[in-house]
């Protein structure tokens, strides 16, 4: 697509596999399971009992006790996630940024189901006077991370969020490169996060059998492209990227993390919750954001795949791929990293873009973990990057997200 081109010079997450972005890709490369028996909360009613839960958060870092009180979870995620991202741009005390050309397009798939939850239960059971907060909507609603990030920071410009299940953040991300492209912001915040590591949030899921329940040993219940995968295992978190144009970056003399290229939106318009048998709307996304990209399949060295464990998903998109790449489908790196961090529904896409910028800044693949035996309708000879990182150089890497409504997604990132 013609356009202002459009660069990555900041980013930041807390996520199970780490809080900040070195301990991310640290364990990101050494295949870490971030999988244990859920802790927020006694999950034993519930037939799965595990998670990939935030560890070792402390709020008080971050948040005053009152301030705190203002920010469901996902939020909190949010906050602390774009606040690493604008600390490694050079953002945060450059008063030679103008504010009014700095936008926030943030995604969450459910918002603040911790707060809807916990408002509500108190109202019915009576723990409170019968009214509820004065902060259950600003907690609760899905919009407000990106509104809280830019009343934070000053930032003036675009500002809204997206919702589209677990392709929400490859939304968010797609948006904020094209509202750069068009030139009506200079520096979009952009990501997403997630906090449903909850009663409801374990509960809705395990009712749709879409859960691991392999309770007696969560470290390998993520197991993408296995032939005993039996569902996903939720996780939490958030992930942030500074997107900048290009010759803003360069003026101000911003670190380079890689290029962002293209991206690619379809519908499979066939179920509610289960993919397109034949990954067709995936094949669609992913042909798309080539076409914007100017790209060829032939330029593609690495997939991060949505690549959820589940048993119609894994298949289908692996279908998808190899319907679109052809014989260059054998000479790509292909891994899912959810394997290690579980599925942060509208937040996945912010992290796996973040394992795409480290698989091109770092030239380390990362891998998929917990594979015993490739499911017999995954092609064995496709590189999917099993058990251990790989080291090869990335020119181009993408990601793929899809998510309940038959909502797909694909963001490409370029090295420079």
């Amino acid at each position: 697509m013609a356009g202002r081109r459009v660069v990555v010079t900041g980013i930041g997450t807390i996520n199970p596999l780490g809080n900040s972005i070195e301990e991310y890709f640290t364990n990101l490369e050494n295949g870490v399971s971030a999988a244990s028996e859920i802790s927020h909360f006694d999950a034993s009613k519930f037939r799965s009992h595990i998670a990939c839960e935030v560890k070792n958060y402390d709020w008080s870092k971050y948040f005053d006790r009152k301030e705190v009180r203002k920010y469901d979870p996902y939020a909190q995620w949010a906050m602390v996630s774009a606040e690493e991202a604008l600390r490694d741009a050079g953002i945060v005390d450059n008063d030679e940024i103008n504010r009014e050309r700095v936008g926030v397009i943030w995604a969450s798939g459910t918002g603040g189901t911790t707060t809807f939850y916990e408002e509500s239960k108190g109202y019915v059971e009576g723990n409170f006077t019968p009214r509820f907060s004065p902060f259950f909507v600003p907690r609760m609603v899905a919009d407000l991370a990106a509104g809280f990030i830019s009343i934070k920071y000053g930032f003036m410009g675009p500002n809204y969020a997206t919702v589209s299940a677990c392709a929400s953040s490859n939304h968010a991300m797609i948006d904020a490169l094209n509202l750069i492209r068009w030139g009506k912001a200079e520096v979009i915040v952009t990501g997403g996060s997630e906090a449903s590591i909850n009663e409801p949030g374990v509960g809705s899921f395990c009712a749709m059998q879409a859960l691991s329940t392999r309770n007696d040993d969560p470290q390998h219940a993520s197991r993408p492209f296995d032939k005993d995968r039996d569902g996903f295992v939720i996780g939490e978190g958030g992930g942030a990227l500074i997107f900048e144009e290009l010759e803003h970056a360069l003026a101000r003399g911003a670190k380079i993390y890689c290029e962002v290229v293209g991206g690619g939106m379809s519908a499979d318009a066939y179920h509610m919750t289960a993919p397109h048998p034949d990954g067709k709307g995936a094949m669609m996304a992913m042909r798309e954001a080539l076409h914007d990209a100017g790209l060829q399949p032939e330029d593609v060295d690495y997939i991060n795949a949505h690549g959820t464990s589940t048993n119609l998903g894994d298949v289908a998109e692996i279908k998808a791929i190899q319907g679109l790449f052809g014989e260059h489908a054998y000479k790509l790196n292909i891994s899912s990293t959810k394997s290690m961090t579980g599925h942060l529904l509208g937040g996945t896409a912010a992290i796996e873009a973040l394992a795409c910028v480290m698989a091109i800044s770092r030239g380390v693949i990362p891998p998929t973990i917990n594979v015993e035996e490739v499911d017999p309708e995954i092609d064995p000879k496709l590189n999917l990057t099993l058990g251990v990182a790989q080291h090869r150089e990335v020119r181009c890497a993408l990601s793929n997200t899809f998510g309940f409504g038959g909502h797909n997604s694909t963001i490409i990132f370029r090295k420079m």
